[in-house]
């Protein structure tokens, strides 16, 4: 007799066609939401929670500080204005004396003060040089301080605009818009460059040509921006060939950054680009409102961010003969070059140890 194959002695070997248990609830929640994906989420609350603070703490109560004023009076008067506009609650104003109306004027035609405020001692009335050129709300805020100033003093002020806007550059923003999209689009290109094939470069060859590829895009980023504001749009004019060497470099230093960020920290390196640019840059760069209206910490980092660089750089190419653009352009050119290095010296350092293993 046959001895029956399921059993074995007195064990009885059970057989069954039941499925495995299929997953519950939990199980799919935790295979689709690990712990890098919170981890990524929470960053991006994080950036959007700062981009609020920063922006609303920017924007939401403007108020001049140190807005530089040169006063014209006669000797005998001139310190004691100078002081009592310098002692005003707030200090809105920084004022300094000037020798006589033409130095004022030459002094806010280039841009070295905002305002001009001559005293005449023969009539109840002074005047306002200004320059919209610089900033329009910083013009209104100077106005609106050295009104009240002359009104305590039954004194009336007459305002002259010696460096007005262009007719197309409603409130002077071209310039920081113009600047805005340069930038965006420098960290854009170079996200798309880092993740399509990896944000990491795994080589410093794969650096060298990302951050080459740049170049190129910066060209004509720069040439179509600066044609858009200029030769479409007539907002900036006559200063076509600087402009657009200014975006070339505006848009090299967005994207050599970003480079460099997403070698060392891979994709929270986009983070940290749109932390320094946007969320950072973007409300201090001084367009909307001004560096001398901002509150002290967007006042302090605007000038060392490529958004406030260059910002001011339009506004001092376009209406101040480009008098003191220096400082600027070494910030920018800065980002650029300190971006490139950290971005090649980064890759190297990452595909060191895959190299030497490799050669043993």
């Amino acid at each position: 007799m046959s001895e029956d194959p399921t059993t074995h002695g007195s064990t009885v070997l059970e057989q069954t066609d039941d499925p495995p248990p299929r997953p519950g609830v939990m199980d799919d929640l935790r295979d689709a939401v690990t712990p890098r994906t919170v981890g990524l989420v929470l960053g991006v609350l994080l950036l959007q929670l700062g981009f609020i603070l920063s922006y609303v703490g920017a924007f939401h109560a403007p108020t001049p500080h140190d807005v530089p004023v040169a006063v014209v009076a006669p000797a005998q008067q001139r310190a004691a204005i100078v002081e009592r506009l310098n002692g005003i609650d707030g200090s809105p104003l920084k004022a300094t004396a000037a020798s006589s109306e033409q130095e004022a004027r030459a002094q806010v035609e280039r841009g070295d003060r905002s305002a001009a405020f001559i005293v005449d001692p023969s009539s109840t009335r002074d005047r306002l040089l200004v320059a919209s050129g610089g900033g329009s709300a910083v013009v209104t805020a100077v106005e609106q301080v050295l009104t009240r100033v002359d009104a305590s003093q039954q004194r009336t002020l007459t305002t002259t605009d010696v460096v007005p806007l262009e007719d197309n550059d409603a409130r002077g923003l071209t310039g920081f818009y113009l600047v805005v999209g340069w930038i965006v689009g420098g960290y854009l290109v170079a996200s798309l460059l880092g993740v399509a094939k990896g944000s990491r470069p795994a080589t410093l060859r794969r650096a060298a040509i990302r951050l080459g590829a740049t170049v190129p895009y910066a060209v004509l980023s720069g040439l179509g921006g600066t044609l858009i504001v200029d030769q479409v749009l007539g907002a900036l004019t006559g200063h076509f060939w600087p402009m657009w060497g200014l975006g070339i470099l505006l848009v090299l230093a967005a994207a050599t950054v970003t480079i460099a960020f997403q070698t060392m920290f891979g994709v929270l390196g986009i983070g940290a680009t749109v932390l320094l640019f946007v969320v950072l840059g973007n409300p201090s760069a001084g367009g909307p409102y001004p560096s001398p209206l901002l509150p002290a910490f967007w006042r302090a980092i605007g000038p060392w961010i490529p958004n406030g660089a260059g910002t001011d750089a339009i506004r001092r190419i376009v209406y101040f003969d480009g008098h003191d653009v220096t400082s600027n352009l070494v910030v920018i050119c800065a980002y650029a070059l300190v971006g490139a290095v950290v971005a090649l010296a980064a890759a190297h350092l990452k595909s060191r140890p895959r190299n030497e293993a490799d050669s043993v």
